[in-house]
C-alpha cells in the first residue's frame, strides 16, 4: 500500500510553520523558563464567567446553538460596541459569534476575496494575517511601518502601495506585536481613502479593551459602511481556551460569511458562549484590575529594557513591547534563540511578524512582576556576556 502521490496544496505548503509556535514549543520543553513569548494573559478567568459555565454544564448546555451564536450574546456585543464607541451594528444579521477572532478573520477574508485580489497588510504585523489572505487565494501585499513614527498607520505609506486589485487594508488596533494603538486622525484618513479607492477596511481590535492613554477607537466610528470589526474575549477577560470571537461587518458581506460558517464551524462552544455572554455582564472590575496591573508592569518593563539600551517606546495598548536590539548587533533570531538557550528566557523574533520586525524581538509583559523584574536581570546578563 502507498500513499497517495498527488501534491498537497501548493498555497498551504508554501507558508512556513508559527515563527511564534516553535519558540513555545522549545520552551515548553525546557525547565525554569520565564516565558515571555506567548500573548496570554496570566490571570484565570473572571469567576463569574467560570460559574456561569459549570452551571450551564450542569443544566445541559451542550449542543449547537444557533449558526450565528446566542442572540443574547449578539445583542450584549453590538449594544455594548454602541455603547462604548457610537459603532451601531444590527445583531440579528451584522453580528456573528465565531471561534474566536481567528476564525473571523478567516471568514472575512474567504467571503471577501477572488484569486489574485491585494490584501495591504501594513507590518509588523500579527503572523497568521498574510498567511490567512493566501489560504483565502489572495495575495498580501505587506506595507512596513516606521518604528520612529510609532508604528502608525500612515495613509501617505498606504496609499502608495493601492493597485487596480487592491480590495482591502488589514490591520489590528491595538497593535500585536508592536502594542502601537491608532489615533481616530489616523482612522479617519485610511476611511477617507478607503472610499476614494472602494476598499474594505478589516480592523482586528481582539486588544480594545487594553488599551492605557484614552479610549480606543475602532476603525467602524469612520468608515461604518466597509469596515468589518473583528473581537472577542480570550485577551481583556482572560478566556483564551474558550474560543469565543465576534465579527460585525455590513450585511451584505456577513451573510456571505455565516454562509461560510455553516458549513464549517457550525457554531462557537455554547458553554462558552454563556460564559461569555457573563463576562460582559459581571466582569469589568476584573478587567479593570487586569488592565492596571498590565499597566505596572508595561511600564517597569519598557522603562528597564530602555535602560539596557534595547530602545523601547512605552506601547499605548496590549501587552507587548517591541524593542530594538539594534544595540547589541545580533539579528532577531539570533537573539531569541541565544537568550532562551543562555538564560532561559522566551521571547519571539520581530521578523516572524515581517521583514521590518528585523531587528527587534516581542515580549509579552503578560506575567508576574517578579518574573519581569528576573528576566530584565537575565537580558542584562545576556547582552553583557
Amino acid at each position: 500500500m502507498s500513499a497517495p502521490q498527488k501534491p498537497f496544496s501548493r498555497t498551504v505548503a508554501a507558508i512556513p510553520p508559527s515563527g511564534i509556535r516553535k519558540f513555545f514549543d522549545l520552551a515548553q520543553s525546557m525547565q525554569g523558563v520565564i516565558s515571555l513569548g506567548v500573548g496570554e494573559p496570566d490571570f484565570p478567568t473572571p469567576w463569574s464567567a467560570r460559574e456561569a459555565a459549570i452551571h450551564a454544564l450542569e443544566h445541559g448546555a451542550t449542543t449547537y446553538t444557533s449558526n450565528s451564536g446566542l442572540l443574547e450574546l449578539r445583542e450584549a456585543i453590538t449594544d455594548d460596541l454602541a455603547d462604548r464607541y457610537g459603532v451601531r451594528y444590527r445583531a440579528a444579521d451584522e453580528c456573528l459569534i465565531t471561534s474566536g477572532v481567528s476564525e473571523g478573520l478567516d471568514l472575512t477574508l474567504r467571503a471577501l476575496l477572488n484569486p489574485g485580489d491585494e490584501v495591504i497588510v501594513p507590518e509588523p504585523c500579527y503572523v497568521a494575517y498574510q498567511p490567512c489572505v493566501a489560504f483565502a487565494g489572495g495575495i498580501p501585499v505587506p506595507v512596513a511601518l516606521d518604528p520612529g513614527d510609532a508604528y502608525r498607520l500612515d495613509p501617505a505609506i498606504i496609499g502608495a502601495a493601492i493597485t487596480e486589485n487592491t480590495k482591502a487594508i488589514l490591520f489590528g488596533s491595538p497593535s500585536n506585536p508592536t502594542g502601537s494603538a491608532q489615533s481616530a486622525a489616523d482612522l479617519e484618513a485610511l476611511a477617507a481613502l478607503a472610499r476614494e479607492h472602494d476598499l474594505w477596511l478589516i480592523s482586528d481590535e481582539i486588544y480594545d479593551r487594553l488599551t492605557y492613554h484614552g479610549t480606543h477607537t475602532p476603525a467602524a466610528v469612520s468608515a461604518p459602511e466597509r469596515t468589518v470589526t473583528l473581537g472577542g474575549f480570550s485577551k481583556s477577560y482572560a478566556m483564551t481556551g474558550w474560543r469565543v470571537g465576534y465579527a460585525c461587518a455590513p450585511e451584505p458581506l456577513a451573510q456571505l460569511m455565516h454562509r461560510i460558517h455553516q458549513y464549517t464551524m457550525l457554531c462557537a462552544p455554547h458553554m462558552s458562549q454563556i460564559a461569555a455572554l457573563e463576562a460582559m455582564r459581571t466582569a469589568q472590575d476584573d478587567v479593570d484590575e487586569m488592565v492596571a496591573d498590565y499597566d505596572r508592569r508595561r511600564r517597569l518593563f519598557s522603562k528597564g529594557l530602555d535602560e539596557l539600551g534595547l530602545t523601547c517606546p512605552v506601547p499605548g495598548g496590549a501587552f507587548y513591547v517591541f524593542p530594538s536590539i539594534a544595540s547589541t548587533g545580533m539579528t532577531s533570531e539570533e537573539f531569541a534563540e541565544g537568550l532562551l538557550t543562555q538564560e532561559k528566557v522566551a521571547v519571539v523574533p520581530g521578523n516572524v511578524f515581517g521583514p521590518s520586525g528585523e531587528g527587534h524581538v516581542r515580549c509579552s509583559y503578560a506575567t508576574a512582576l517578579p518574573q519581569l523584574e528576573t528576566a530584565l536581570e537575565r537580558i542584562a546578563r545576556f547582552i553583557g556576556s
